[in-house]
């Protein structure tokens, strides 16, 4: 049976006066800004999701509110926005840690969706209007790798798992995502979830596409594929197409999907289409802790439920993840969720205070230029600390409206 994802509420945007213009973001492909049209009317953004075999910790939710703020600027341009994410709501960590904690795969998949729902309408961040989990997917999967074989991109082993050639011809053509050198490829695909080792592959970079029934596993009908279940990458390749469109104005997600996830999804829709998966490919920096990048394999976590549940403001969590540019590494401590416990208590007492109309506007001109330039929002939260000491020495509650309004829609932080 393949059940519907449901996405979660859309937060209340308010319409700021005047219209801002495109952003121009970098690229991790070009190694530069990215190449998209002065005039973008309508932008396919797909961001990757998660493996919901644990909660959303503050490494996603950094990725979801920078791809939340570009949603944000685009539609203030007037940009109609096509937002599609997926959830790999099968897998083997889910599976292991499922059987780790002895519940089924489904349960705990379900309360990990429920809860990242429940994180992310906290954050205020725009649903995708397509959420679909891989296993909703399964269908279109199967016909998508079918293609694959009667190509040629792909082969079978003789255990029936199918994997993708590497090697097949496309244009562009395998590494012009990543610009990786084959050793550090053959490196992150054994620490990235590949299994460069399994006898009988082609290519130890080749990727699997089906994994044929296990003993113990759950499986779905694969037609003439056989009983098995979905590859990593294809999910995304797949759900990509079928619910954005190709070529994609931006691929999104963390920076260590530039490889081999977001490699191999290129290389899978346009052995497929003959498309370009996307234009540009847009990567949020890795947060740390303790020293170490955080992450669910290391176990240093800072869930962002944990700390909702602790009673701290999600507009403080989300001015923490504002501070750093979107690009950029950095280690969390509880010192920075202080200072941005402080800035957020003076920006909204200036909230209650008047405003100077021309200081306001100006103010509204800088946040969009600082957006306009590859999201840059630390310098955003700069200007505000600034706006909060000026207030009061004169000027008008609707010059304030004016600023609020402005850091709700663009930047998601509600100041009431």
């Amino acid at each position: 049976m393949l059940v519907r994802v449901k996405s979660w509420s859309t937060p209340q945007i308010p319409v700021v006066a005047g219209r801002g213009k495109r952003p121009t973001v970098f690229c991790s492909s070009h190694r530069g800004p990215a190449d998209t049209p002065r005039k973008l009317k309508e932008a396919r953004l797909y961001v990757c999701g998660i493996t919901p075999y644990d909660a959303t910790h503050l490494g996603h939710a950094a990725t979801y509110v920078a791809f939340d703020v570009l949603q944000r600027v685009w539609r203030d341009a007037g940009v109609d926005v096509t937002y599609v994410q997926n959830i790999t709501d099968i897998d083997d960590p889910l599976l292991e840690r499922a059987d780790a904690r002895g519940v089924d795969w489904r349960e705990l998949a379900d309360s990990q969706i429920d809860l990242f729902r429940s994180d992310m309408e906290a954050l205020r961040v725009i649903p995708p209007e397509s959420y679909i989990g891989a296993v909703e997917a399964i269908p279109r999967v199967v016909e998508a790798v079918q293609r694959l074989l009667d190509s040629g991109a792909a082969y079978t082993l003789d255990n029936g798992d199918v994997y993708y050639r590497v090697g097949t011809r496309i244009d562009p053509p395998f590494g012009s995502a990543s610009h990786l050198e084959r050793h550090e490829m053959l490196e992150l695909f054994a620490e990235r979830g590949g299994d460069p080792e399994t006898p009988g592959k082609e290519d130890p970079l080749d990727p699997l596409l089906w994994r044929t029934e296990r003993p113990g596993e759950p499986s779905w009908d694969g037609g003439r594929l056989g009983p098995g279940r979905p590859g990593w990458h294809i999910e995304c390749a797949v759900i990509a197409h079928d619910h954005a469109g190709f070529p994609l104005t931006v691929q999104g997600g963390g920076s260590d999907l530039v490889f081999p996830h977001h490699e191999m999804c290129a290389a899978h829709a346009t052995a497929l289409t003959g498309k370009q998966f996307a234009k540009a490919y847009m990567h949020v920096g890795m947060v740390g802790y303790e020293g170490e990048k955080m992450s669910k394999s290391k176990g240093n976590l800072v869930l962002v439920s944990r700390l909702l549940q602790q009673g701290e403001d999600p507009m403080a969590i989300r001015a923490v993840l504002l501070s750093h540019h979107y690009r950029s590494d950095w280690m969390y401590t509880e010192g920075l969720l202080v200072e941005a416990r402080t800035r957020l208590a003076a920006w909204r007492r200036a909230a209650q205070s008047v405003t100077d109309p021309d200081a306001a506007e100006e103010l509204l001109q800088d946040i969009r230029g600082n957006l306009v330039d590859d999201l840059d929002t630390p310098t955003i939260l700069d200007d505000l600390d600034d706006w909060a000491e000026s207030v009061g020495a004169g000027g008008t509650r609707e010059a304030t409206q004016l600023v609020v309004d402005a850091v709700d829609a663009l930047l998601g932080i509600d100041l009431r």
